[in-house]
């Protein structure tokens, strides 16, 4: 008892040492919160001017460059589309998604814009024509753009369509889901299923048919930028070898071939299975079958059932043959509202018969059933190989007459415009930073221009408040003492409570027990009290915790 309150009064002790300071700098917080909280405005606008941003200029050589800063210049660029769809009801065929351009909600760049989709469930759709269509020949073809799912994103898409050239310029206020694109390229979510889309259209150059060709999954995981309601960069890069590769946020997440890792394939088999070729009659696929020259014993008998009553058991003495297991209740009385007629003769309610409680049973007796050890089930007989097995049967290989070999898939259809036609259960879904170009090291010099400064910012503002702390700390050094005190209470509580050992003499326990009628050491009950000799009790752990976590 004596070693339990000098542990309780150490601890104590502590607790206070860690009050102490801050009952000596009670009045100093209060003369100084005005001040720290004009400290923690002025940082933070400190960090925004940190980061700054200006416009970057128009790529000379650039097929697009949209920072979408300019309004005036958007206006004049980006159509919306005036189009219907096909084959829906009329109320939800228009296009009539709202469209916003304006500043991130959180964490802007000062001056920085985007293409904000301000509406959900309804169709939208705005598009905006390159300077010149892109020709695939011997350059490769980037396109790389912003997303930032402001509120995340329930199910809908927020990717781009490449919208393939025609003769003359793409009438872009006709722009609808149906208008023939080249490549399709960004995210898109429905429930648990997370893609990120790149399709392109191949035209088959004996048919001129034009059939959708689908991007492997990315390797890595790509769910985050669905739930963090950050800005996020997306890159497409395909060269003139075929190769392609796509990139989150700089980091590749995608890679390969135009004319492997796509599904369909873009170059059908050389030879397919010949659709008149059958298989002949006499053409045995079984590899294994019943010996025929195998007989059923004489000793089988498939008709033995697979249990029988045990032939051992005896009916246990007591049994109540003539008692029913349930009886009608003798208690029960027929409500008064009963209506013979309407609801029946009324029976009483059953209730296990109470001669039945004492004995071992009631009713006809019947010995329990067992495994029957002359049960064999139907005979079969033996497999043996089949001396006619031929193997699978398949059919023979003939040239396919549709058969074409593309070497160069690369050389797609023309790109006349870039377009956002999308459908969403989210709103506010930013787009920014759109770039058609044929330089690698330009997509990348814009990136670190625009993007790169948005996670410099995001970072900025997550160092911000930690900067704060480590400053205030050095204007009031006292503080470092309630840190360490922070480190070191929960290890002295740890030490204290569970691996201190009692320092009590012999007589001290003796004592304590006469005063206290404790168990002596012949008392069974010791066993079960020894575990806590030397230690707090729970009560006194959560007493100290408690103590703790209030301070």
């Amino acid at each position: 008892m004596k070693s339990r309150w000098q542990r309780k009064a150490v601890l104590a002790l502590l607790v206070l040492g860690l009050l102490l300071p801050f009952g000596i700098k009670a009045d100093d917080d209060d003369d100084e919160e005005a001040l720290v909280t004009e400290e923690q405005t002025e940082g933070e606008e400190e960090d925004v001017e940190e980061v700054v941003y200006a416009t970057p200029k128009a790529l000379p050589n650039a097929y697009l460059t949209e920072t979408f800063d300019d309004l005036t210049a958007f206006e004049k660029t980006w159509i919306k589309s005036e189009a219907k769809k096909d084959g829906v009801d009329e109320n939800i065929a228009k296009y009539d998604g709202v469209w916003a351009v304006e500043p991130a909600e959180r964490l802007a760049l000062t001056g920085d814009r985007g293409l904000v989709l301000k509406s959900k469930a309804k169709h939208a759709a705005i598009a905006a024509p390159l300077k010149k269509p892109f020709v695939f020949s011997n350059k490769p073809f980037v396109v790389q753009y912003e997303v930032n799912l402001q509120n995340g994103q329930e199910c809908g898409g927020a990717y781009l369509k490449l919208i393939s050239a025609q003769k003359g310029r793409v009438d872009l206020k006709n722009f609808h889901d149906k208008t023939p694109y080249t490549i399709m390229f960004g995210p898109d979510k429905c429930g648990n299923d997370f893609k990120l889309h790149f399709i392109f259209r191949h035209v088959n150059p004996l048919t001129e048919e034009i059939e959708e060709k689908h991007a492997k999954r990315p390797r890595d995981k790509i769910e985050e930028p669905f739930k963090d309601k950050k800005s996020h960069l997306y890159t497409l890069v395909i060269r003139p070898d075929n190769t392609f590769e796509i990139s989150l946020d700089h980091e590749v997440i995608n890679s390969g071939s135009l004319l492997e890792d796509f599904t369909p394939s873009v170059n059908p088999p050389k030879e397919i299975d010949d659709p008149e070729d059958f298989m002949p009659e006499d053409w045995d696929e079984r590899e294994k079958i019943p010996d025929p020259e195998a007989t059923k014993p004489n000793d089988w008998d498939e008709d033995a059932p697979m249990q029988i009553p045990d032939p051992v058991a005896e009916k246990p003495s007591g049994w109540l043959d003539e008692e029913p297991e349930m009886v009608p209740d003798p208690t029960a009385e027929k409500p008064d509202d009963w209506d013979d007629e309407m609801d029946g003769e009324w029976e009483a309610p059953l209730i296990t018969n109470p001669k039945c409680v004492d004995a071992p049973g009631c009713g006809e007796w019947k010995p329990p059933m067992v495994d029957n050890p002359e049960f064999k089930g139907k005979w079969r007989p033996p497999m043996i190989d089949n001396p006619n097995y031929r193997g699978k049967w398949k059919p023979r290989k003939i040239p396919n007459p549709d058969f074409f070999e593309d070497l160069e898939p690369f050389k797609m259809t023309a790109i006349d415009a870039v377009g956002l036609e999308l459908w969403s259960m989210s709103d506010n879904i930013l787009f920014d930073n759109i770039l058609v170009t044929d330089n690698v090291a330009e997509a990348y010099q814009f990136a670190q221009e625009t993007f790169d400064l948005k996670v410099m910012k995001i970072e900025k503002g997550q160092t911000g408040v930690i900067r704060r702390i480590i400053n205030y700390s050095n204007k009031n050094p006292w503080l470092y003492g309630i840190y360490v005190l922070l480190v070191a209470i929960p290890v002295v509580l740890i030490f204290a409570c569970c691996c201190a050992e009692a320092k009590d003499t012999k007589e001290d326990k003796a004592a304590e027990r006469k005063k206290t009628d404790a168990p002596s050491p012949d008392d069974p009950q010791r066993s079960r009290l020894a575990h806590h000799q030397g230690c707090a009790s729970p009560g006194e752990i959560k007493w100290l915790w408690m103590m703790y976590t209030t301070t």
